[in-house]
């Protein structure tokens, strides 16, 4: 395998309300979130996306400097970015969407630069699944390693060519209520038997502060998220966990679930710093050092002794 990651998906603008507090216009879109976190990784990522020209010469810069391929990056002259505004209730965990415009994602046509068609790991993040499709069908040959995340949106209106997607998948990563919705299942554990058989290897189900699970064949695993002081901004969690993941896996070369168990750990580090301010700012700055720091405090958090005594 080669170290190549190819990211599909949004660059945009967010405008965020929460309960402590609110910014407008700032850096965006899961393309962004799953490259700057893939990037803490040793690979070689290249991002599939589309801006308009309004989009501000320092944030291109922010997504540069992380050592970010940006040739897939269409920019569309007199044109607007994708932008989306959300505000969230007091609790975090729930948020109500009060502006889309879709502006250059309406005419996406994404185009893979020949350099980047032979990623061995391939992320299809949350966009139409028409796109996602596109951009995997672009690809030299089939990527060792592909990742599907998607949404409630597209689950409602594109669900014959989403479920034909996940046949092709290796990976795929929703949260609880995704699940439930395309597998009319409560319990998770049912759910990811019935999406087993549509065709992914594994599957990965979050639940946002309550942390993530893993399900492959007969094994699962479920690692907690880390309890957070102070969270700001949840909106790049799912998408900062999943470029965490891949980033991992790009660099190990592998899939399996005992690595998985451990890009997830990753993901789930990165996901608790992406939330402590406004859109992706602490990712950009995040050392490998308070990287480590917090891995060791997943472990501590999680791990204990077994004695019985019955």
């Amino acid at each position: 395998m080669n170290n190549k990651l190819l990211v599909l998906g949004t660059i945009a603008y967010d405008g965020i309300e929460t309960p402590l507090g609110s910014r407008d216009k700032i850096l965006g879109g899961c393309a962004s979130y799953i490259g700057l976190s893939a990037s803490l990784f040793n690979n070689y990522c290249g991002i599939i996306s589309i801006i308009g020209s309004d989009f501000e010469k320092e944030d291109f810069k922010i997504i540069k400097d992380k050592g970010l391929d940006c040739s897939g990056i269409e920019i569309v002259q007199n044109s607007k970015t994708f932008y989306w505004r959300c505000k969230y209730d007091d609790n975090l965990n729930s948020r109500t969407t009060l502006e889309t415009q879709l502006n250059v994602l309406e005419k996406f046509k994404p185009r893979v630069p020949d350099h980047l068609k032979d990623s061995d790991t391939l992320v299809l993040g949350n966009i139409d699944p028409n796109i996602q499709f596109d951009v995997l069908n672009q690809m030299s040959s089939r990527p060792k390693i592909i990742i599907l995340d998607t949404m409630n949106f597209w689950i409602e209106r594109f669900e014959k060519q989403l479920f034909e997607l996940i046949k092709k998948t290796d990976v795929i990563s929703i949260n609880d209520d995704e699940a439930r919705q395309i597998t009319n299942e409560y319990s998770l554990v049912k759910a990811a038997k019935k999406i087993s058989k549509l065709g992914p290897k594994f599957i990965i189900i979050k639940k946002g502060d309550h942390g993530v699970m893993l399900f492959h064949e007969e094994k699962i695993f479920s690692i907690p998220a880390i309890p957070i002081e102070e969270v700001n901004d949840p909106t790049g969690a799912g998408d900062s966990f999943i470029g965490a993941v891949a980033g991992y896996l790009s660099q190990v070369k592998t899939l399996s679930f005992s690595v998985l168990k451990s890009a997830m750990a990753f993901g789930v580090v990165v996901a608790s710093f992406a939330v402590q301010k406004f859109g992706p700012e602490h990712l950009i700055n995040l050392t490998h050092e308070e990287l480590s720091i917090r891995m060791n405090e997943l472990k501590n958090l999680s791990e204990f002794e077994l004695k019985l005594n019955f």
